[in-house]
């Protein structure tokens, strides 16, 4: 893939403004895997997005007497991370997701890093969408979540595939 910057990675300038893959250039077996680390940062943003004050999620007071010991991630936030994953690479900018199930095997602790494994599982030319399934683990290799995620690709207008 060429990137046009001299840095020799794979990212694509402009990338924004091109579409990602079409239901026709997507096959069963398609993959990604996608490393994130979750910080302060990225916490403190959420919560004051979503005006969320689960003391669960910051305090480290308030977790330490719970279950949990101390705070945990908010699920929305590693839904987010997957829904991200799909808009950006597989299928790509375009892309919509229109089903989502997910089940959180074990919580994810501040400072943690996951590997999310994304394959595509099916193909639905009738429906228009492919089904993509993802796993998520953290350092130690325990399965934090497990997903299925139905995603419509991008389409292209029919004008644009006449030029």
């Amino acid at each position: 893939m060429k990137s046009g910057n001299s840095g020799g990675s794979n990212v694509q300038i402009n990338r924004s403004k091109r579409l990602g893959k079409t239901l026709e250039e997507i096959e069963e077996g398609d993959s990604l895997s996608l490393t994130e680390s979750i910080e302060d940062s990225q916490l403190l943003l959420y919560l004051g997005l979503t005006n969320d004050a689960n003391p669960l999620y910051i305090q480290h007071d308030y977790a330490q007497d719970t279950e949990y010991q101390r705070p945990i991630v908010p699920s929305v936030m590693l839904m987010g991370i997957i829904t991200s994953a799909i808009s950006k690479h597989l299928p790509g900018p375009g892309s919509h997701v229109v089903n989502f199930s997910v089940n959180f095997i074990e919580p994810v602790y501040h400072y943690e890093t996951l590997t999310f494994e994304f394959e595509v599982i099916k193909v639905d030319k009738m429906k228009d969408v492919v089904t993509i399934s993802v796993e998520a683990v953290n350092v130690e290799d325990s399965r934090v979540l497990d997903a299925v995620v139905m995603v419509q690709p991008p389409a292209k207008k029919v004008s644009d595939e006449l030029e």
